[in-house]
């Protein structure tokens, strides 16, 4: 699994304004589709200004030819915007539905799965009208955000913490003339979690849970214990489960609700814990990075893994409601051995 471990967000609202409020309160041309500050992509007609990441941004109202990165890939996939170009989206392959995996391998690909990876010529060669950057805002500093604000408006809206992407994936549709597309697949989710929720009531109630992440795979010697709001408990907490401790030193974004410390710190860290949940693959494997943390005595003499209260939980890397009903039910699956008897 590659992620990028260092998640931002400047919380932002979204602001619509329409081509006549433009005209008469900011002095944008509404047929240019851009202003100077944000672009010289195609005409498109009416405009409006929405908050990204990158500050107030021009945009098209209806944008015909959308390039999409990082998280708003899955999203606009499945809201059907009008993509030309996308970068690559490797962590949440195993998420999507057969014609979503179909429009994600025929669509163009203009970088790969990192910022540093975006490929500018690419970008310029699918004429955008609007480019909608949903990488982490600190790493917005690895992009040229002027030179893809020559070819198109961009707007930047991309995590702070892991559980941010209920309202990214809302703002990002929305940016892409896809507003409310989210409503739907929401009121689904809340439904089942609701509904797991009240399943596992009286089976979690009072237990004290851990999670192991999967994230630190490149930093041998180490594993990553997840608090709540990270990526593998997230949405678990959304049914009850309650994911006790905090990180020893917040410094913004995913490090105030993750941390990798040395594996020799792996029972003072999960000893508590009545239950642990750790992060495997979409197949249910391990990764590297997991497994090594699994095959340690460390790990096998712990309260809760002596008891044979560990959990692995599938599709842990979820960015939109739809896949995070799959999330659900794997956790709904992983969970069916607590039922109170």
């Amino acid at each position: 699994m590659s992620v990028h471990p260092l998640i931002r967000l400047v919380s932002a609202g979204l602001a619509t304004v329409t081509a006549t409020a433009l005209l008469a309160g900011c002095g944008s041309d509404s047929d240019s589709g851009a202003d100077s500050g944000s672009g010289k992509g195609p005409k498109s007609g009416a405009t409006r200004v929405i908050t990204g990441d990158n500050g107030q941004i021009t945009v098209p109202v209806d944008p015909k030819r959308v390039v999409a990165t990082g998280y708003a890939v899955p999203v606009l996939i499945e809201a059907n915007a009008p993509l030309v170009g996308i970068s690559t989206w490797p962590r949440g392959l195993g998420l999507m539905t057969g014609p979503e995996r179909t429009s994600y391998d025929k669509l163009h690909k203009i970088g790969g799965a990192t910022a540093k990876e975006t490929n500018y010529e690419a970008i310029a060669a699918v004429k955008p009208d609007l480019i909608i950057i949903g990488v982490p805002k600190p790493v917005l500093g690895e992009m040229d955000l002027k030179r893809l604000a020559s070819i198109a408006p961009v707007v930047a809206i991309g995590p702070s913490l892991p559980s941010a992407w209920r309202e990214l994936s809302a703002r990002q549709a929305d940016a892409a003339g896809r507003a409310g597309h989210t409503e739907e697949t929401r009121k689904a989710y809340q439904k089942r979690a609701d509904e797991l929720k009240a399943k596992y009531a009286s089976s979690v109630g009072g237990l004290r849970f851990g999670h192991l992440g999967a994230y630190n795979e490149n930093q041998q010697g180490t594993f990553q214990r997840e608090f709540a709001g990270s990526w593998g408990t997230n949405i678990a907490q959304d049914i009850g489960l309650d994911y006790y401790g905090q990180v020893k030193k917040k410094s913004g974004g995913s490090s105030d609700v993750s941390e990798t410390p040395s594996i020799e710190e792996l029972p003072a860290s999960l000893g508590e814990a009545d239950v642990i949940t750790y992060t495997v693959q979409d197949d249910g494997t391990p990764s590297a990075g997991v497994q090594y943390v699994l095959e340690s005595p460390l790990w096998k003499n712990l309260p809760a893994v002596k008891a044979g209260k560990a959990i692995p939980i599938r599709y842990t890397a979820s960015a939109t409601y739809a896949q995070a009903q799959r999330t659900l039910d794997a956790v709904d699956q992983a969970l069916a051995p607590l039922l109170a008897k």
